[in-house]
Protein backbone atom coordinates (compact mmCIF):
# COMPACT_ATOMS: atom_id res chain seq x y z
CA UNK A 1 0.00 0.00 0.00
CA UNK A 2 1.24 3.49 -0.86
CA UNK A 3 1.79 5.68 2.21
CA UNK A 4 0.31 9.17 2.27
CA UNK A 5 2.74 10.38 4.95
CA UNK A 6 6.48 9.70 4.72
CA UNK A 7 7.19 6.54 6.72
CA UNK A 8 8.74 5.67 9.04
CA UNK A 9 7.41 8.55 11.14
CA UNK A 10 8.95 9.78 14.38
CA UNK A 11 7.61 12.78 16.28
CA UNK A 12 10.02 15.58 17.16
CA UNK A 13 11.86 14.92 20.41
CA UNK A 14 10.31 17.95 22.12
CA UNK A 15 6.86 16.36 21.67
CA UNK A 16 7.80 13.11 23.38
CA UNK A 17 6.81 12.57 27.03
CA UNK A 18 9.73 10.12 27.32
CA UNK A 19 12.30 8.51 25.01
CA UNK A 20 10.73 6.15 22.48
CA UNK A 21 10.88 2.50 23.55
CA UNK A 22 13.00 0.10 21.54
CA UNK A 23 11.43 -2.84 19.75
CA UNK A 24 12.89 -5.13 22.41
CA UNK A 25 11.31 -3.04 25.16
CA UNK A 26 7.96 -3.18 23.37
CA UNK A 27 8.19 -6.97 23.05
CA UNK A 28 8.76 -7.27 26.80
CA UNK A 29 5.93 -4.90 27.73
CA UNK A 30 2.84 -6.47 29.35
CA UNK A 31 0.66 -3.76 27.76
CA UNK A 32 0.56 -4.20 23.98
CA UNK A 33 -2.56 -3.36 22.02
CA UNK A 34 -3.44 -4.23 18.43
CA UNK A 35 -0.94 -7.00 17.69
CA UNK A 36 -1.87 -6.95 13.99
CA UNK A 37 -1.81 -3.18 13.61
CA UNK A 38 -1.81 -1.62 10.14
CA UNK A 39 0.16 1.50 9.29
CA UNK A 40 -2.92 3.17 7.77
CA UNK A 41 -4.33 3.56 11.29
CA UNK A 42 -1.36 5.70 12.27
CA UNK A 43 -1.53 7.67 9.04
CA UNK A 44 -5.23 8.35 9.56
CA UNK A 45 -4.43 9.69 13.01
CA UNK A 46 -1.72 11.96 11.62
CA UNK A 47 -4.24 13.28 9.12
CA UNK A 48 -6.94 13.91 11.73
CA UNK A 49 -4.39 15.47 14.10
CA UNK A 50 -4.13 18.38 11.67
CA UNK A 51 -7.57 19.41 12.92
CA UNK A 52 -7.02 20.13 16.63
CA UNK A 53 -10.64 20.09 17.78
CA UNK A 54 -10.96 16.35 17.11
CA UNK A 55 -9.82 14.42 20.21
CA UNK A 56 -7.42 11.61 19.33
CA UNK A 57 -4.33 10.15 21.01
CA UNK A 58 -1.02 11.74 20.10
CA UNK A 59 1.07 9.61 17.75
CA UNK A 60 4.78 9.40 18.51
CA UNK A 61 6.04 6.84 15.98
CA UNK A 62 4.90 4.72 13.04
CA UNK A 63 7.27 2.17 11.56
CA UNK A 64 7.81 -1.41 10.40
CA UNK A 65 10.30 -3.95 11.67
CA UNK A 66 11.12 -5.35 8.24
CA UNK A 67 13.06 -8.30 9.64
CA UNK A 68 10.03 -9.51 11.58
CA UNK A 69 7.37 -8.11 9.26
CA UNK A 70 5.61 -6.34 12.13
CA UNK A 71 4.14 -2.85 12.24
CA UNK A 72 4.37 -0.55 15.23
CA UNK A 73 2.42 2.53 16.26
CA UNK A 74 3.61 4.23 19.43
CA UNK A 75 0.98 6.56 20.79
CA UNK A 76 -0.27 8.29 23.89
CA UNK A 77 -1.83 6.20 26.62
CA UNK A 78 -4.96 8.28 27.20
CA UNK A 79 -5.97 6.56 30.43
CA UNK A 80 -9.50 6.46 31.76
CA UNK A 81 -11.93 3.81 30.55
CA UNK A 82 -13.93 3.07 27.44
CA UNK A 83 -17.58 4.04 27.16
CA UNK A 84 -18.26 0.31 26.79
CA UNK A 85 -16.97 -0.15 30.34
CA UNK A 86 -18.64 2.81 32.01
CA UNK A 87 -21.85 3.44 30.01
CA UNK A 88 -24.18 1.80 32.53
CA UNK A 89 -22.74 3.94 35.32
CA UNK A 90 -23.57 7.24 33.58
CA UNK A 91 -26.77 9.08 34.39
CA UNK A 92 -29.00 10.73 31.79
CA UNK A 93 -27.25 14.09 32.11
CA UNK A 94 -23.82 12.55 31.57
CA UNK A 95 -25.03 10.53 28.58
CA UNK A 96 -26.51 13.65 27.02
CA UNK A 97 -23.20 15.46 27.49
CA UNK A 98 -21.39 12.58 25.77
CA UNK A 99 -23.82 12.66 22.85
CA UNK A 100 -23.51 16.44 22.49
CA UNK A 101 -19.71 16.31 22.51
CA UNK A 102 -19.58 13.47 19.99
CA UNK A 103 -22.11 15.24 17.78
CA UNK A 104 -19.77 18.20 17.56
CA UNK A 105 -16.77 15.95 16.82
CA UNK A 106 -18.49 13.90 14.13
CA UNK A 107 -19.95 17.00 12.48
CA UNK A 108 -16.38 18.25 12.13
CA UNK A 109 -15.13 14.89 10.89
CA UNK A 110 -17.75 14.73 8.18
CA UNK A 111 -16.58 18.07 6.84
CA UNK A 112 -12.91 17.12 6.50
CA UNK A 113 -11.95 17.39 2.82
CA UNK A 114 -9.74 14.83 1.18
CA UNK A 115 -6.23 16.11 0.41
CA UNK A 116 -6.42 18.01 -2.84
CA UNK A 117 -10.21 18.07 -2.49
CA UNK A 118 -10.53 14.97 -4.64
CA UNK A 119 -13.97 13.38 -4.71
CA UNK A 120 -13.73 9.64 -4.20
CA UNK A 121 -14.84 6.80 -1.96
CA UNK A 122 -11.68 5.41 -0.40
CA UNK A 123 -9.08 5.78 2.30
CA UNK A 124 -6.38 8.39 2.70
CA UNK A 125 -4.40 9.00 -0.46
CA UNK A 126 -7.15 7.64 -2.75
CA UNK A 127 -6.44 4.09 -1.61
CA UNK A 128 -8.70 1.10 -1.00
CA UNK A 129 -11.42 1.15 1.64
CA UNK A 130 -10.46 -0.60 4.87
CA UNK A 131 -13.95 -1.61 6.04
CA UNK A 132 -14.02 -5.42 6.13
CA UNK A 133 -17.01 -5.39 3.80
CA UNK A 134 -14.54 -4.60 1.00
CA UNK A 135 -11.88 -7.10 2.09
CA UNK A 136 -10.62 -9.89 -0.18
CA UNK A 137 -7.70 -12.26 0.35
CA UNK A 138 -6.13 -11.08 -2.90
CA UNK A 139 -6.28 -7.40 -3.78
CA UNK A 140 -9.14 -6.80 -6.21
CA UNK A 141 -9.74 -3.16 -7.10
CA UNK A 142 -13.36 -3.72 -8.16
CA UNK A 143 -14.14 -4.87 -4.60
CA UNK A 144 -11.49 -3.15 -2.47
CA UNK A 145 -11.76 0.30 -4.08
CA UNK A 146 -11.17 3.17 -4.26
CA UNK A 147 -14.27 4.16 -6.23
CA UNK A 148 -15.08 7.24 -8.25
CA UNK A 149 -18.86 6.85 -7.94
CA UNK A 150 -21.40 5.49 -5.50
CA UNK A 151 -22.63 3.14 -8.24
CA UNK A 152 -19.17 1.55 -8.38
CA UNK A 153 -19.20 1.13 -4.60
CA UNK A 154 -22.63 -0.52 -4.79
CA UNK A 155 -21.34 -2.88 -7.47
CA UNK A 156 -18.40 -3.73 -5.21
CA UNK A 157 -20.77 -4.79 -2.42
CA UNK A 158 -22.58 -7.10 -4.85
CA UNK A 159 -19.26 -8.55 -5.99
CA UNK A 160 -18.31 -9.15 -2.34
CA UNK A 161 -21.60 -10.98 -1.88
CA UNK A 162 -20.66 -13.32 -4.74
CA UNK A 163 -17.06 -13.52 -3.49
CA UNK A 164 -18.45 -14.98 -0.25
CA UNK A 165 -20.20 -17.69 -2.30
CA UNK A 166 -23.66 -16.54 -1.36
CA UNK A 167 -26.86 -16.97 -3.40
CA UNK A 168 -26.33 -15.82 -7.03
CA UNK A 169 -29.97 -14.87 -7.56
CA UNK A 170 -29.97 -12.83 -4.34
CA UNK A 171 -26.89 -11.07 -5.69
CA UNK A 172 -28.85 -10.19 -8.83
CA UNK A 173 -31.55 -8.75 -6.58
CA UNK A 174 -29.02 -6.59 -4.73
CA UNK A 175 -27.45 -5.51 -8.01
CA UNK A 176 -30.80 -4.24 -9.26
CA UNK A 177 -32.09 -2.71 -6.03
CA UNK A 178 -29.01 -1.13 -4.42
CA UNK A 179 -28.63 1.18 -7.41
CA UNK A 180 -32.15 2.44 -6.65
CA UNK A 181 -32.04 2.78 -2.87
CA UNK A 182 -28.38 3.75 -2.34
CA UNK A 183 -27.80 6.81 -4.46
CA UNK A 184 -27.01 10.53 -4.10
CA UNK A 185 -24.77 10.01 -1.06
CA UNK A 186 -21.65 12.14 -1.25
CA UNK A 187 -18.38 10.78 0.19
CA UNK A 188 -17.73 12.16 3.68
CA UNK A 189 -14.87 11.44 6.03
CA UNK A 190 -15.96 8.76 8.48
CA UNK A 191 -14.36 7.06 11.46
CA UNK A 192 -16.22 3.95 10.25
CA UNK A 193 -16.29 2.14 13.58
CA UNK A 194 -18.32 4.23 16.02
CA UNK A 195 -18.66 1.90 18.98
CA UNK A 196 -18.38 2.58 22.68
CA UNK A 197 -15.24 0.45 22.92
CA UNK A 198 -13.54 2.98 20.62
CA UNK A 199 -14.35 6.02 22.74
CA UNK A 200 -12.26 6.59 25.85
CA UNK A 201 -13.44 8.74 28.74
CA UNK A 202 -10.57 10.25 30.68
CA UNK A 203 -10.78 10.69 34.42
CA UNK A 204 -11.69 14.35 33.89
CA UNK A 205 -14.66 13.35 31.70
CA UNK A 206 -13.14 14.40 28.37
CA UNK A 207 -13.44 12.01 25.43
CA UNK A 208 -10.82 10.57 23.09
CA UNK A 209 -11.60 8.56 19.95
CA UNK A 210 -9.37 5.59 19.14
CA UNK A 211 -9.15 2.82 16.50
CA UNK A 212 -8.87 4.76 13.23
CA UNK A 213 -7.91 1.80 11.05
CA UNK A 214 -10.98 1.82 8.80
CA UNK A 215 -11.44 5.59 8.50
CA UNK A 216 -11.87 7.12 5.07
CA UNK A 217 -14.33 8.75 2.71
CA UNK A 218 -17.53 6.69 2.64
CA UNK A 219 -21.10 7.41 1.49
CA UNK A 220 -22.80 9.83 3.89
CA UNK A 221 -25.01 7.07 5.33
CA UNK A 222 -22.12 4.73 6.20
CA UNK A 223 -21.20 5.97 9.67
CA UNK A 224 -24.78 5.81 10.94
CA UNK A 225 -25.72 2.45 9.44
CA UNK A 226 -22.56 0.78 10.71
CA UNK A 227 -22.88 2.31 14.17
CA UNK A 228 -26.42 0.95 14.39
CA UNK A 229 -25.34 -2.46 13.09
CA UNK A 230 -22.81 -2.71 15.91
CA UNK A 231 -25.42 -2.01 18.59
CA UNK A 232 -25.26 -5.76 19.11
CA UNK A 233 -27.98 -7.18 21.31
CA UNK A 234 -29.83 -3.86 21.71
CA UNK A 235 -29.85 -4.42 25.46
CA UNK A 236 -29.40 -0.77 26.48
CA UNK A 237 -29.98 2.81 25.29
CA UNK A 238 -26.80 3.33 23.23
CA UNK A 239 -28.83 3.39 20.00
CA UNK A 240 -30.63 6.53 21.17
CA UNK A 241 -27.24 8.18 21.67
CA UNK A 242 -26.17 7.22 18.13
CA UNK A 243 -29.29 8.99 16.83
CA UNK A 244 -28.15 12.17 18.59
CA UNK A 245 -24.55 11.93 17.40
CA UNK A 246 -25.33 11.34 13.72
CA UNK A 247 -28.06 12.23 11.26
CA UNK A 248 -30.22 9.15 10.79
CA UNK A 249 -30.40 7.24 7.52
CA UNK A 250 -33.22 4.87 8.34
CA UNK A 251 -33.95 3.42 4.90
CA UNK A 252 -30.26 2.90 4.20
CA UNK A 253 -29.81 1.25 7.60
CA UNK A 254 -32.41 -1.42 6.83
CA UNK A 255 -30.70 -2.37 3.57
CA UNK A 256 -27.16 -2.33 4.96
CA UNK A 257 -28.20 -4.28 8.03
CA UNK A 258 -29.69 -7.01 5.84
CA UNK A 259 -26.64 -7.12 3.58
CA UNK A 260 -24.10 -7.20 6.40
CA UNK A 261 -25.96 -9.95 8.25
CA UNK A 262 -25.92 -12.12 5.14
CA UNK A 263 -22.25 -11.45 4.52
CA UNK A 264 -21.26 -12.40 8.06
CA UNK A 265 -23.69 -15.31 8.49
Amino acid sequence: MTSFFPLPYFAASDRLPAPLPSIEAIKKSPDIYGRNVTLIEGENMLFVAQFPNIPIPQVYAIYTDKDMGKNYIVMENVGGQSLASCWTTLDTTAKTAVADRLRDVFDQLRNLPSPGHQRYYGSLGNCKLEDSLFWTSDETDVINGPFETEAQLNEAMVRKYLYNNLIPQKAEFYKRVLLLVLQNHSPVFSHADLQRKNIMMRNDGSLVIIDWETAGWYPSYWEYTLAMFTCGRWDDDWHTCVAKILDEYLNEYVWMDMLRRELWS
